[in-house]
């Protein structure tokens, strides 16, 4: 891995790691369960957030975090709900939504997780050496484009749109309650890492966003992998209409200086696209450059 991917990469991982659970969205709500709607609701602790729902039959939590609040987010459902935990669902490879992979492996039946998501966490672990490798826990269940199951009185959809954040990203929706989680497909008014090494694009993930407001019903409540504090981790169509306007005109600018001959240094040092100052999220490490570079690799293969 190069080195500046490789601190990218740690800046988004370190934006949850770098708080203790009880202290990390401090400012979104005092508990780190909230229900949504239709025995649906969020977990935040350290890393990406995790989803959940829970009925009379059976627990579905979505994405891990890392151990330590993976084991928080198990007790309190717990606490919740006496009956067995079905599934956990991977909405991607990234270790902040899959550390917590080792502790749930111990309560769920199964992992479920897009079909390459196991391949990206096998060749992100070997990266970091055997004791990655030894306690690595993937998706024993995998799907192409679409799966679904019934739990209790709850339709669980899994549907894969193709590359974007990376080339293993899955929305899952609950049919009933009407609640999609999108993993890292939003970033909630944050620049978004774009991991390019595990296959993402810029263009497609535009399309996944697009596709999926058309799919699924205008009234749904959306879960966002990460936000700024200040705007929080769940939202509607209007939140994902948003980040689309950001990603076109991040292709938009770069596309307008490799045109006028400007090197990716060069369009990389702004601090800000007009309209969208927002997304200088107070204490979000990932600058806006990263995302200009990513796009100026992308156009420049066209």
């Amino acid at each position: 891995m190069k080195r500046r991917d490789f601190l990218i990469k740690s800046a988004i991982m370190g934006v949850g790691a770098s708080l203790p659970v009880p202290k990390l969205f401090k400012g979104f709500q005092d508990s780190p369960f909230t229900d949504l709607r239709r025995n649906v609701g969020t977990f935040t602790g350290r890393g990406g957030t995790i989803g959940w729902l829970i009925n009379d039959d059976a627990v579905v939590v979505i994405d891990s975090q890392y151990p330590e609040s993976a084991t928080a987010c198990v007790d309190g459902l717990k606490e919740k709900a006496e009956v067995p935990f079905d599934m956990l669902i991977n909405t991607h490879h990234h270790g902040d939504h899959t550390a917590g992979n080792t502790v749930f492996k111990e309560v769920v039946g199964k992992i479920v997780g897009h079909e390459n998501v196991p391949k990206l966490q096998r060749r992100s672990a070997e990266s970091r050496g055997k004791e990655a490798l030894d306690t690595l826990v993937v998706p024993d269940t995998t799907f192409t484009d679409t799966w679904s199951e019934d739990v209790g009185d709850e339709t669980v959809h899994l549907t894969y749109y193709g590359p974007a954040h990376t080339s293993g990203d899955s929305v899952t929706y609950f049919e009933k309650a009407n609640v999609a989680h999108m993993g890292d497909l939003m970033f909630n008014r944050a620049y978004p890492y774009i991991d390019r090494g595990a296959g993402a694009s810029v263009k497609n993930w535009i399309e996944v966003l697009n596709n999926t407001m058309k799919d699924l019903p205008k009234d749904a409540i959306y879960i966002f992998g990460h936000g700024n504090q200040d705007y929080g981790i769940t939202g509607n169509y209007e939140d994902l209409q948003l980040k689309v306007d950001f990603l076109e005109a991040l292709l938009e600018y770069t596309a307008k200086g490799i045109q006028q001959g400007k090197s990716k240094e060069e369009l990389a040092g702004i601090k800000e696209l007009k309209g969208f100052e927002v997304f200088n999220a107070t204490g979000w490490r990932l600058p806006l450059s990263a995302n200009i570079e990513v796009a100026y690799a992308e156009l420049s293969e066209d």
